[in-house]
């Protein structure tokens, strides 16, 4: 164990990986500050970089960029009361409060140290857990791995707490669009409509940075600059008190333990950790009236939880090679164009790269927490400058980076499609997370299935009736008629409710 955590760090502490990490931390953080972006948007946005790089430095930038851009969607959450990130929201509910009463310095630096800490509790749970699911992902053959990429996809659509059937309908189309390419098994060309460009199936580059770039910048052009920061943030004014600093002591123990174990499950993310932590804080709070009106708690405990959820995402993401977010599909795709396969063999065959990823987490949550206590003023600096003037820059940025990526004309105009989709799908209420997940990891659902059969000799039965197979499949169809009774029921509630007389109870 400390052998492989020594050579994760020599790895890291080389001077190009720690550039690369300064660079991932620092670039996140500007892009998550932007309101309506965050570190999503980042990631798709930067992913060529990466390209270029060795697959161990380029981890550990997009990984940088990953952690870094949840760190910044809290500064537009305290200052604007606009979340940079989904999980920035939980923020914006006693964050903002406290930035109106002229402690907006002090939510910062709590939100500085709560991310630190959040991210090292991550950080030791991924040293811990990851080998140990690892060597236990080596006894699953092609039909565990099957139903394990559909317990994701199940969980990504049902545990979120959206529409359950606009989650499959997205899911159902990243699976459609995953197909598109040629055929492993037969070498066919399937659903290329004529275009040769198609051949090799559609740029995982080309979707990310539409749906999760574009359209966030076109969706937030009208509300970024709806809102000025007035509070004035000083290096004195970060100070928190001895009491601000007891409060938050709880908050960020239970908090990382929250995100630490909600991060590894596929489908749950740092959103739901970082409801779930403020709403644990409510629970056991002895005075509940201070939530919503500047609790120093209500900052605490959601970035101490989304930053360690944070950091066990990448759990199952490296040792089973499932992703339980959009962010994880992203990171799974970039790992198989740099020719890696993720999975158990990872932490055996690429040590340096496991060991070496882990170890920079450290290092970026050190760099996250050491520059960004001076880098307020800057941050703010940027929330003030005219997004009009920001927001093309990017659009360019991402259609030169889908460019060089294939130096393809056609990619670019599918940037500009899944943009358009992307636009569409928020202003209608669609996710397009579990479109970017059907996608990733329709391709080896497919082939996992495939080979499966292959195997039970075209017996579907067989898969069933295999003991570890079979609980993981019985759970997803659990999942997804509870799922399904819940939505019913809600419907049948609602339409009660409107069936009441006026004036009744």
């Amino acid at each position: 164990m400390w052998e492989n955590i020594l050579l994760g760090f020599a790895t890291a502490m080389t001077v190009e990986n720690l550039m690369y990490c300064f660079i991932g931390v620092f670039l996140g953080t500007f892009i998550g500050v932007l309101p309506g972006l965050g570190s999503l948007a980042a990631i798709s946005m930067l992913l060529p970089m990466s390209f270029y790089l060795e697959p161990t430095t380029a981890l550990i930038l997009l990984a940088g960029i990953y952690y870094g851009g949840e760190y910044g969607g809290s500064i537009a959450s305290i200052l604007l009361n606009l979340p940079g990130t989904p999980s920035a929201a939980v923020t914006c509910l006693d964050g903002n409060p406290m930035a109106k009463q002229g402690r907006a310095g002090v939510a910062l630096f709590v939100t500085a140290i709560a991310s630190f800490v959040g991210g090292s509790v991550g950080v030791v749970a991924l040293m811990g857990f990851g080998p140990s699911i690892a060597q236990l992902g080596l006894s699953f053959g092609p039909a565990d791995y099957f139903a394990l990429m559909l317990l994701g996809l199940v969980a990504a659509v049902t545990v979120g707490g959206g529409s359950l059937v606009k989650g499959l309908i997205m899911v159902v189309l990243g699976l459609l669009l995953g197909t598109a390419g040629t055929d492993v098994t037969s070498g066919e060309f399937r659903y290329t409509f004529g275009f040769l460009e198609l051949r090799d199936g559609v740029s995982l580059v080309a979707i990310a940075m539409g749906l999760f770039g574009i359209a966030e910048v076109v969706s937030s052009v009208r509300e970024a600059g709806t809102r000025k920061i007035t509070e004035k943030v000083t290096m004195r004014s970060m100070m928190p008190t001895r009491t601000d600093m007891r409060r938050t002591v709880g908050p960020m123990a239970r908090g990382s333990s929250i995100g630490g174990f909600l991060g590894a499950l596929p489908g749950a993310g740092t959103v739901i950790a970082a409801f779930l932590a403020y709403a644990t804080e409510i629970r056991v709070a002895k005075d509940k009236t201070r939530f919503g009106k500047g609790a120093v708690e209500g900052v605490a405990a959601p970035e101490s939880a989304n930053n360690a959820a944070a950091q066990t995402a990448f759990i199952p993401t490296l040792t089973i090679g499932i992703p339980g977010s959009a962010t994880m599909s992203i990171m799974l795709g970039a790992l198989m164009i740099h020719g890696i396969t993720p999975g158990p063999l990872l932490v055996t065959d690429h040590p340096t790269i496991f060991w070496g990823l882990i170890a920079s987490f450290w290092i970026g949550n050190l760099f996250l927490l050491v520059l960004n206590i001076p880098l307020i003023g800057l941050w703010v600096k940027v929330l003030q400058f005219p997004y009009k003037y920001i927001y093309p820059v990017v659009i360019a940025l991402i259609c030169i980076g889908v460019f060089s990526m294939r130096t393809s004309v056609f990619d670019v105009g599918l940037v500009v499609i899944f943009g358009g989709l992307g636009y569409l799908l928020q202003r209608t209420g669609y996710s397009a997370a579990p479109l970017i997940l059907g996608f990733v990891l329709g391709p080896m659902l497919e082939e996992n299935l495939r080979r499966a059969m292959l195997m039970a000799r075209g017996d579907a039965m067989r898969m069933v009736s295999d003991p570890v197979t079979g609980s993981i499949l019985g759970l997803s169809a659990a999942m997804l008629i509870w799922a399904i009774y819940g939505g019913v029921r809600n419907v049948i509630r609602s339409r009660q409710v409107k069936d009441i007389p006026p004036g009744e109870t």
